[in-house]
């Protein structure tokens, strides 16, 4: 099925990148893309996407365009529905009109009754760039949800985790689902765990900090937690559906002393291919970027950046076995 995803704008390219774990992208424009899920309802895990929509056509981003459209489309709803309009500023000229001259269309020119607060049906009109996406609303991911399982919520606490809608994030791009095998090997309070564990998967965490699998133990429902050294993982060859986990760094980094981070790295990443399934997926999360450390155990398939505040960048590299 064809489908319209309107995305969040915190970040440029995971959004997009995250759509693999549902579908195909055929098309794109800032904040937006065009997908073809198999499974309309698998994107409801997303965590980067704001509304998932039926497609339903598209157009130049101009009234007399979007008339055209939906004159050719001439819809009829027995259901109360509402008409959405959303302009997205991609920095160009593409899209001077307003709003508001959409949503009078698509109400004038859908044939049913009008409902504005909390309607059953919703069209809605994505204006970016070049195009204006036009589809019907099956799902608005919720980001309440997430703000529910924010790590201070949790029956253990440290300082510096990483938010669950990111942990989601990572988890999608595994490109795995229900029934897989994942690996955290600097699992830490767990949130990729217990964002891996929602989906359905198998989680297999280990740290070498005694605290964070005492305190991990108290955050997950389930799951296998190991005190070890990522360096040297009590798990088999070839075992492991999908990898994904955030390096540590700073000061208060739990390593044995006679490591260093360049060789934590190098280390832990020759496990990673070595304990990987073939052609599977690891998401590692850096504070520098080690591209090309990473590049010399597998091949590095993407690599995002997302910045957390003023001194801190984020580096997500997808890896493949």
């Amino acid at each position: 099925m064809k489908l319209i995803f309107e995305l969040s704008g915190e970040n440029e390219t995971l959004p997009r990148a995250e759509l693999e774990c549902v579908g195909t992208v055929t098309d794109f424009r800032p904040q937006v893309a065009v997908a073809e899920c198999p499974d309309p309802s698998a994107a409801q895990r997303l965590a980067m996407t704001h509304v998932v929509m039926e497609y339903l056509g598209e157009c130049d981003p101009d009234p007399a365009s979007f008339r055209s459209l939906l004159s050719d489309l001439s819809l009829t709803t027995k259901q109360p529905f509402a008409g959405r309009a959303k302009l997205i500023h991609a920095g160009n000229d593409h899209n001077p009109c307003s709003q508001r001259e959409f949503e009078r269309l698509i109400g004038t020119m859908v044939k049913g009754p009008v409902q504005l607060i909390d309607p059953p049906v919703e069209y809605r009109a994505i204006l970016s760039g070049d195009r204006c996406y036009f589809g019907k609303v099956l799902y608005r991911i919720a980001r309440g949800a997430y703000n529910e399982r924010n790590p201070g919520k949790r029956e253990f606490f440290h300082p510096g985790v990483m938010m669950p809608r990111m942990a989601r994030t990572l988890v999608n791009l595994t490109m795995c689902g229900a029934g897989a095998k994942l690996l955290d090997p600097f699992c830490g309070t767990g949130g990729t765990l217990i964002e891996s564990e929602m989906l359905g998967m198998e989680t297999i965490g280990s740290d070498f900090d005694p605290m964070m699998i005492g305190g991990c133990r108290e955050n997950l429902v389930q799951g296998t937690l190991m005190l070890a050294d990522a360096t040297r993982l009590p798990v088999r060859d070839a075992s492991i559906d999908a990898i994904a986990t955030d390096f540590p760094y700073g000061q208060s980094v739990c390593i044995k002393k006679e490591d260093t981070m360049e060789n934590l790295y190098h280390g832990a990443l020759e496990e990673m291919h070595r304990v990987l399934l073939p052609g599977r997926r690891a998401i590692v999360v850096t504070h520098r970027d080690i591209s090309a450390i990473a590049g010399q155990h597998m091949p590095v398939l993407q690599h995002h950046t997302q910045r957390v505040h003023k001194s801190l960048t984020r580096h997500v590299l997808v890896l493949k076995r």
